[in-house]
């Protein structure tokens, strides 16, 4: 493709020859003649004069390069479509394999892919463009809706509800029973039926052997454009709103709510019944034990301020040396006495 031709796809101004052919999108320091790499953290600035890359996508601030520059108010979404234009995922051709078996109540919309050993059980329905990849199971009286892809072996359970162009990766279970047991006076633990649902809006894509839970009664939901990794529980009852990050092995635990725009990193964890507020960021591994207000920034064990956490961490390290500067001031009162 040439450079100009990727420019106008992009929505990019284009600094420099735009005859020159690219063939794809690598790293600024891996990149070679025909490659496009990006500069979107100016930490790496430095690496850009070094860069044999073809062309860099950049922001107006980036002054000078080796190289054309595909300008961009955001380099890093920019970055992101132009691997799309330059290395389209392959799409499977519509079909319905011979080895998959479909209840005939079930509804199959056109231009679907259905792949060997899919199952697809009485009453659901599966929409137009939808991909899905072997070994998938789509419960009884399950939804989903247009333009999706399930990966390998996702399980769709029961009753589920799945919007358009969401994306489930592989092995991923979207409606499992939640964790709902009633102890006995015994001792002994009765199961709770788990026999509410979970809808999934759109533009959603969860990760690889995420789990999202069914509550006893209700709903549990996960919002329009979140995106959540691998390794993730939502338990039952939960609500996520829109545009929700979360990392990989994070915990939210039953009847929580995350509202819209919220961050979670790696190893974060919510107990039941927590609210967290609207563009709430949490570092790795903070535990959010209560109601969190919208908008900031926490981290440790329990959760707070993320600014005081590190503030009380760099002390605690010191705690040594304080334990001993106390040791020797008390001796040389004790000396004084």
């Amino acid at each position: 493709m040439k450079l100009a031709e990727l420019a106008e796809r992009l929505g990019c101004r284009l600094d420099g020859d735009g005859s020159i052919d690219v063939v794809r999108v690598a790293g600024i320091a891996d990149a070679g003649p025909g490659d496009v790499t990006f500069l979107a953290n100016p930490r790496y600035a430095s690496r850009l004069p070094g860069t044999r890359a073809s062309a860099v996508i950049a922001d107006d601030r980036v002054s000078s390069a080796p190289c054309a520059v595909l300008r961009s108010p955001h380099p890093y979404v920019t970055f992101a479509s132009a691997i799309e234009v330059l290395t389209p995922s392959p799409k499977p051709p519509a079909g319905i394999s011979p080895l998959a078996a479909i209840d005939p109540t079930a509804e199959v919309g056109p231009g679907v892919s259905i792949g060997p050993f899919v199952t697809i059980g009485a009453r659901a329905r599966i929409g137009a463009r939808t991909v899905l990849r072997s070994h998938v199971s789509i419960g009884e009286a399950a939804a989903v809706g247009d333009d999706c892809l399930l990966h390998a072996h996702v399980s769709v359970r029961e009753t589920v509800t799945v919007g358009h162009r969401v994306v489930l990766q592989d092995a991923c279970v979207i409606g499992a029973d939640g964790f709902g047991f009633a102890t006995r006076p015994d001792g002994t633990h009765q199961k709770i039926p788990q026999v509410g649902s979970v809808v999934i809006d759109d533009d959603v894509e969860i990760g690889a052997q995420s789990v999202v839970d069914r509550p006893a009664v209700g709903v549990t939901r996960i919002g329009a454009g979140t995106k959540i990794d691998n390794l993730v529980q939502i338990a039952h009852g939960v609500r996520i709103g829109r545009n929700v990050l979360l990392a990989a092995q994070v915990g939210i635990a039953g009847s929580s709510v995350l509202e819209d725009d919220v961050v979670l990193a790696g190893q974060a964890g919510v107990i039941n019944h927590v609210r967290v507020g609207r563009g709430v960021k949490a570092s790795a591994q903070t535990g959010i034990t209560s109601d969190t207000p919208a908008g900031i920034h926490v981290a440790g064990m329990p959760s707070w301020d993320a600014r005081e956490w590190r503030a009380a961490f760099v002390l605690l390290r010191r705690m040594p040396e304080f334990r001993r500067k106390l040791r020797e001031l008390e001796a040389r009162l004790d000396a004084i006495k």
